[in-house]
């Protein structure tokens, strides 16, 4: 497979307040490869290089999200040593990175959802999916133990028991079990997914960044039983002297949109 097939490595596009970036190997239903766990990384890094950039959406090109990770390629290129990284240690640090943004994210899951892929969707803050969608974690079935940041965020996110069925048994599930278990933050029809996701897109880039960004870090800190108390206090009470929460009220007292 060349990138002359019509796939490539993840494609990042910036209109605006929004970055976007779409995985893009359709032929192969999006499956990640070594490359485009380096090339998301860059793309991260320039996100957050960027402080006009206030919202990332995440989405594939074709009829799924993602396949995953090349498992050929776990094979082929996994080491023993303990020291080592990884293929899947890799994908871990991705999907970690993609967490800690500092711009709130949006996966916009146009369809199967599959393997590691499903972290890398829990991984942002909304997953917004179509009638269409479906996923499975595969791992037991193959034979695989997920890392430990995958495990983590799926307890954190779906609770202790959905957790152990979608690992454990690997069963795949359909759009409507994954909204009820709080996998899908929106469900929609397929013909109003791009509305749902600009729409959402477009509050969350009009909302005040530094507060969103400390909030954001603050929230996933309380899932991972990590927070720090005292720095999200430093943040809430700077955020009283700041020109965001002048703004915030001028705009409130003056009945428009504030401009951040």
């Amino acid at each position: 497979m060349t990138e002359t097939d019509g796939d490539s490595t993840p494609l990042l596009t910036i209109d605006g307040a929004r970055a976007t970036i779409r995985l893009n190997r359709p032929r192969h239903l999006n499956r990640l490869v070594a490359d485009d766990l380096t090339t998301l990384l860059a793309h991260f890094d320039q996100i957050e290089a960027d402080a006009a950039i206030r919202v990332l959406v995440l989405t594939g090109t074709g009829r799924a999200f993602s396949a995953g990770f090349d498992l050929g390629e776990i094979a082929e290129n996994s080491q023993s040593e303990a020291d080592s990284e990884t293929p899947s240690s890799a994908f871990e640090r991705v999907a970690n990175r993609l967490e800690d943004l500092r711009v709130p994210t949006i996966c916009r899951l146009n369809g199967g959802v599959y393997g590691g892929s499903t972290d890398l969707a829990l991984a942002c803050d909304f997953r917004i999916g179509s009638d269409a969608c479906e996923m499975f974690m595969p791992a037991a079935r193959l034979g695989l133990h997920y890392y430990p940041g995958g495990i983590k965020r799926y307890v954190s996110r779906l609770g202790l028991d959905n957790a152990k069925r979608l690992f454990l048994t690997a069963q795949r599930i359909d759009a409507a079990e994954m909204l009820r278990i709080g996998y899908l933050t929106t469900l929609v029809k397929a013909d109003r997914l791009d509305r749902e996701v600009d729409a959402l897109a477009t509050t969350l880039a009009g909302n005040a960044p530094n507060a969103m960004a400390g909030m954001k870090q603050a929230i996933n800190e309380f899932a991972r039983g990590m927070l720090d108390e005292a720095a999200a206090d430093t943040r809430a009470r700077a955020s009283m002297r700041s020109d965001e929460i002048k703004e915030g009220i001028a705009a409130y007292k003056e009945k428009r949109a504030p401009r951040f």
